[in-house]
């Protein structure tokens, strides 16, 4: 693409179109945009639009496109085509630093996080020169271009807090110290100056304090890994200047809005977590400023107001008074009762109440509610900060701390009683205070694992949660109701069976609550419970259990997804897979509604998938109802496929591609319910799978080659006789694949099943092109992934065309191969293969190449002959040797560039495991004493001197013993 204004025109009418609301308009000018995007200038003109358009809404839509380009094709990936061109490259990082500094914020933010994925991928070896550009701009005085560069610089060095430390993280870090460190502080020292000579200046203090927020949370990022010499030496300057900060209050930055935190809330709230970071990692260091840190966040903490706002803040102090008073060094600041009774009485218990901004989410924002109080991302709430600290305070101070708490648990449960309907909040506070008291220790998986010896779960269950889960009225109290449903998932492992038991049909029950949060935790604690193990692996409440409560179970679950705001609730979804896989064949006779009732779903979620996890439970709902309706009746299969395929078809036509992969391995799944010839319709389809456009995305890659190998398994002959002009394009797909370092793996598969189905004849002519690409793949980068998967292949291929095939297609291609690959590939590489199946067709072909290879007994071979019986027994005697080269150390083989669709595996679609030599040979070791034997009767005499003369000691007395257990000897 030519930078024309042509062609700045075009875009520019492409992009407007982008941000339609009809799909007919919207969906053609994306689909546009992926095509061209490949094209050389494109984003050189998608700068130019971001820099010189006079319309606000294209720069913005510009900057916004330009970043996702530049995330989805910046990394090079191994063995696929660079997306964009060098000169394409070298200009965006010749112009995009001073093009972002000099962009309004908007923008600024866009290019700056393109900057920091560029960074991600080229910083420091291919773009040497970024740090000396960003570091010169502080020069300017400008503020505009210095904030501009902090958060280029926060977004590049942010990922320190999360690398794992390795040598070339050091080095990277060390880098960036010695040319930011310095420049930072001496930044830092000019910004507080400003504000002191700016204080009553409310605009410049804005800019100010955005500058100081963003070096307060650079001084975070360099400082995660490790204390650096230059921070440690400079720390007067650093903590003495954070410590004003934290205690400075001036009226012009303080803000009327009660939800939003302002700018001297998030400063304050930083240089929390910069104290605690320290307070935690280097405390001996951080010793003579910790005292008055404790004082500053404490103050802080008396003295700070409920509002939403201060929510952050209050939480990253009270986090720093956690991390405090869990570390011995710190215990004598926390030790006397009446220190512990104030943090109780002034931190603890206000920030544990139910506040009427957390109401409000409750019921109107519940997707929110719900992930921050169920999947922990809660973590700057007050409550999960103040839970923490009970934790942390627990720790040296169980029994004081459990006393100080059980006074205020029943104070708040008596002013409950007293007039449940006014005072419900005392009891929810209660509630969440014994529940942060017992938890010591929690996982996602297992819930509570270790619990507070002093508190008595099961009594507090039976007394005040259970009352309330079996009121009349579901809609009654919702909040102490989802307190309580969310009691039974915390503590399932502390309350008995027999309570867990009384709560399954109130949880049914509450399926049908018009609170989206409390039947969305109705659901999640079915889930939860249905998962658990009993003593003997089982699950602890077992399918009989269930029998009285199956259709209620599934009819509520199914009525929850019509309740407004859950129809696509990934909660709900989840439940109904797990009901079904542990009522198993109890759901048959319910069968005909549900498969009606997922369709209708994916029907209706296909045309705009939104909820990854909903979708992928949806699908596995669908897989798990196949397998144990057919694993019942085997010809259920057919009406499956009637109900399916019409969406099925829908989804490939649309090219609804977060659903193709799973559609796939449906089919997969019901392809190999099959047991005879491949039904028409599928068929029909066979062509389609092998056209390359299909095989372009990474996520279709695994789905599609089981379907395929699915076709090969069932119906290799109708293929042959049918569709023989379309094994050319099967082996296309093979070679497209075996040329990937990613998916090799995957031809293999492939092609071990077209050697293993497809009929001999049809294959003939493509033999011997097979193994010469293989042989140049092997040439061209010789893995260790390449060469287990080349040796299973080439064993498959003895066991089904014999050894003498295997020898004369070796030679056929160069005298002399059948050798060198014994010798170079096969006797030492074979103890790297794994997997029992693998280990399995790799003896029976060796055991084949030693005794049915005329070859091998007298001529040039021979000499490999006893290496390779030593090899053969080490397979199955040695450990597997895992060991990988250096160099392959850092492939990163999943690691897909941008957004993708992943590929996401189907647990309840899983294949079973399929043996190709099983129903020939039981025992690899007792037919390879069989078979030796059958070759010493051929030759009598020879096998012995050959085993006597260089067979090593140790392989001889294993030997001895596989002709022992087969009852055979060696003439």
């Amino acid at each position: 693409m030519e930078l024309s204004d042509a062609n700045l025109q075009t875009l520019t009418e492409y992009l407007k179109k982008t941000l339609d609301p009809d799909p007919a308009i919207r969906r053609p000018a994306e689909k546009f945009l992926e095509s061209v995007e490949g094209s050389q200038n494109y984003p050189l003109l998608l700068l130019t639009l971001l820099e010189k358009s006079q319309e606000n809404v294209i720069k913005v839509c510009a900057s916004v496109t330009f970043k996702n380009y530049i995330k989805r094709n910046w990394r090079i990936i191994e063995d696929e085509p660079n997306k964009i061109c060098e000169s394409d490259r070298i200009a965006i990082k010749a112009n995009i630093v001073p093009l972002m500094l000099s962009s309004p914020e908007q923008i600024q933010k866009q290019l700056s996080d393109a900057i920091s994925i560029i960074g991600r991928e080229d910083f420091p070896q291919k773009w040497p020169d970024l740090l000396t550009e960003m570091v010169n701009r502080f020069q300017s005085g400008d503020f505009h271009v210095i904030n501009g560069v902090l958060r280029t610089a926060h977004s590049l060095f942010k990922r320190y807090r999360h690398e794992f430390k390795s040598n070339e993280l050091w080095t990277e870090i060390k880098l960036v110290l010695d040319a930011f460190a310095l420049p930072l502080t001496n930044l830092f020292k000019a910004t507080i100056e400003l504000c002191s000579t700016h204080a009553n200046d409310a605009s410049a203090l804005k800019v100010l304090f955005s500058s100081l927020i963003l070096i307060a949370k650079l001084f975070y990022s360099l400082n995660f890994q490790d204390l650096p010499e230059f921070f440690e030496d400079n720390m007067e300057t650093w903590m003495t200047n954070f410590h004003t900060l934290l205690t400075l209050d001036n009226k012009l930055l303080q803000t009327d809005d009660e939800e939003e935190a302002g700018l001297l809330e998030l400063l304050k709230s930083q240089i929390c977590d910069n104290a605690a970071l320290y307070a935690q990692k280097y405390d001996e260091e951080f010793q003579p400023y910790l005292p008055r840190f404790v004082t500053a966040i404490w103050n802080l903490l008396v003295t700070t107001g409920q509002e939403v706002k201060y929510d952050l803040l209050v939480s990253n102090a009270i986090q720093f008074l956690a991390s405090v008073c869990e570390r011995p060094h710190y215990k004598h600041l926390f030790e006397d009762q009446n220190t512990l009774t104030s943090i109780c009485e002034k931190v603890i218990v206000p920030n544990m109440e139910f506040r009427a901004a957390d109401e409000e989410a409750f019921e109107d924002n519940s997707e929110e509610y719900i992930r921050r109080d169920l999947e922990g991302s809660d973590i700057d709430t007050r409550r999960r900060a103040a839970c923490d600290l009970v934790r942390g305070l627990c720790k040296f101070f169980e029994g004081p701390v459990t006393g100080i708490f059980s006074g205020y648990v029943n104070s708040m449960l008596q002013e409950y009683a007293k007039n449940p309907s006014v005072n419900w909040k005392h009891k929810d506070a209660a509630i969440y205070l014994v529940t942060s008291l017992a938890s010591k220790a929690q996982t996602q998986k297992h819930g509570i694992t270790q619990a507070n010896e002093l508190v008595n779960l099961t009594e507090f269950f039976v007394n005040h949660i259970q009352p309330d889960l079996k009121s009349a009225s579901v809609n009654e109290f919702p909040v102490l109701k989802a307190d309580g449903i969310k009691y039974i998932m915390i503590f399932r492992n502390q309350v008995p069976k027999e309570q867990l038991l009384v709560s399954i049909p109130l949880l049914i029950n509450h399926l049908q609550a018009e609170s989206i949060v409390v039947h969305t935790y109705a659901a999640h604690a079915l889930e939860r419970l249905f998962t658990m193990r009993g003593t003997s692996n089982t699950t602890l409440i077992t399918a009989a259990e269930m029998m009285p409560f199956v259709e209620v179970l599934l009819t509520n679950l199914f009525k929850a997804l019509t309740l407004p705001g859950s129809s696509e609730n990934e909660y709900i979804m989840k439940a109904i897979m797990r009901s079904f896989s542990l009522l198993q064949e109890s759901i048959i006779p319910y069968i005909p509604s549900v498969i009606t009732q997922l369709t209708q779903k994916l029907l209706a979620v296909s045309k705009n998938p939104s909820k990854p996890h909903f979708n992928h439970y949806m699908f596995e709902s669908i897989c798990l109802s196949i397998r144990i309706t057919c694993k019942a009746n085997p010809d259920a299969v057919g009406s499956f496929e009637e109900a399916l395929f019409m969406v099925f078809t829908e989804i490939l036509q649309n090219d609804v591609q977060e659903f193709i992969p799973y559609v796939f391995q449906v089919m997969s799944l019901l392809l190999e319910m099959h047991k005879n010839e491949i039904p028409s319709s599928y068929m029909a389809l066979f062509p389609h799978l092998l056209q390359p456009v299909l095989w372009e995305r990474t996520g279709n890659i695994p789905p599609l080659v089981r379907l395929l190998q699915a076709y090969l398994e069932r119906g290799a002959n109708t293929i042959a006789r049918a569709a023989a002009d379309k094994i050319p394009g099967l082996l296309g797909v093979f070679q497209k694949l075996i040329a990937s370092k990613a998916n090799d793996h995957q031809g293999f598969y492939l092609l071990n099943s077209i050697i293993e189905h497809m009929p001999p004849e049809s294959v003939d002519q493509y033999r011997k092109q097979i193994f010469i690409l293989l042989f140049q793949r092997l040439q061209n980068s010789k893995t260790t992934k390449f060469i287990k998967s080349f040796l299973v292949f080439i064993n498959l291929y003895c066991v089904k065309y014999g050894a003498l095939a295997l020898q004369e297609i070796f030679d056929s291609i160069q005298p002399k191969m059948f050798g060198m690959v014994l010798e170079k590939i096969i006797i030492p590489e074979i103890q790297k293969v794994s997997g029992q199946v693998e280990k399995k067709i790799c003896a029976v072909g060796i055991t084949k190449i030693l005794t049915e290879c005329p070859p091998m007994m007298d001529t040039e071979y021979t000499k490999l002959w006893t290496p390779l019986l030593q090899a053969l027994i080490g397979l199955f005697e040695l450990p597997e040797d895992d060991t990988i080269p250096d160099e392959e150390h850092f492939i990163d083989i999943e690691d897909t560039a941008g957004y993708q669709t992943a590929f996401s595996q189907l647990a309840f679609a899983g294949k079973k495991e399929h043996d190709p030599v099983g129903q020939m040979v039981n025992n690899p070791r007792i037919h390879l004493a069989q078979s030796l034997h059958k070759l010493s009767t051929a030759c009598p005499g020879r096998v012995p001197s050959m085993l006597s003369t260089s067979l090593n000691a140790e392989a001889l007395q294993y030997l001895q013993g596989y002709l022992q257990a087969a009852s055979v000897t060696l003439l």
